[in-house]
């Protein structure tokens, strides 16, 4: 008795598999939705020499338009503050120099020793330098955000690849796992 229920259970998961092998002939095949535009290798020297040659057009030729007062931004600030040492830095120096001559007409005489005016001219000139290296590095950060975003403005970036926070429960003891889940679907 046990052995033809056995047998008939394998009876019907025969006729099962048998039916699922049934093969559809109007099959549709989805085409890629993503368009193709051909990649232009120079498109990214092309960025990083306008941003050398005037600040900015590179981010100009990117389309990335916001960019652009952040560079000139950046650049001023750094040269506003360059200006603004360099002109203590001087003053402060010539009163030195004067008072070294034997001059005691300057503003800060009897306020100002002599050791305060030498620690303040090299406070104004490492404050000057260190705005000049302000300036050269949004310079450079300029040239390399062009080049960078003309690169990422080729990557073909579609829903088929996808990084998403994961948070699932652990079965044994019941605590959440945090994690990234990366998918890529075919």
């Amino acid at each position: 008795m046990v052995v033809r229920i056995i047998l008939f259970s394998f009876f019907l998961l025969g006729i099962n598999t048998a039916v699922a092998q049934v093969q559809f002939e109007d099959v549709t095949i989805a085409k890629d939705s993503t368009s193709y535009k051909p990649i232009d290798p120079l498109t990214p020297a092309k960025a990083a020499f306008y941003s050398a040659v005037i600040p900015g057009l590179g981010q100009v030729y990117n389309k990335k338009y916001w960019k652009v007062p952040i560079v000139y931004g950046g650049l001023a600030i750094g040269y506003y503050f360059y200006n603004d040492n360099n002109k203590k830095y001087k003053e402060f120096r010539n009163i030195y120099k004067r008072r070294i001559e034997g001059y005691t007409d300057d503003r800060y005489f009897g306020v100002y020793s002599d050791a305060v005016l030498i620690n303040a001219q090299r406070t104004f000139e490492r404050n000057r330098d260190i705005s000049t290296a302000v300036m050269i590095g949004f310079y450079v950060l300029n040239i390399i955000d062009a080049n960078v975003d003309a690169h990422l403005m080729q990557f073909n970036v579609n829903d088929n690849l996808s990084l998403a926070p994961d948070f699932s429960q652990n079965e044994i003891d019941y605590k959440y796992n945090i994690g990234i889940t990366l998918n890529y679907r075919f």
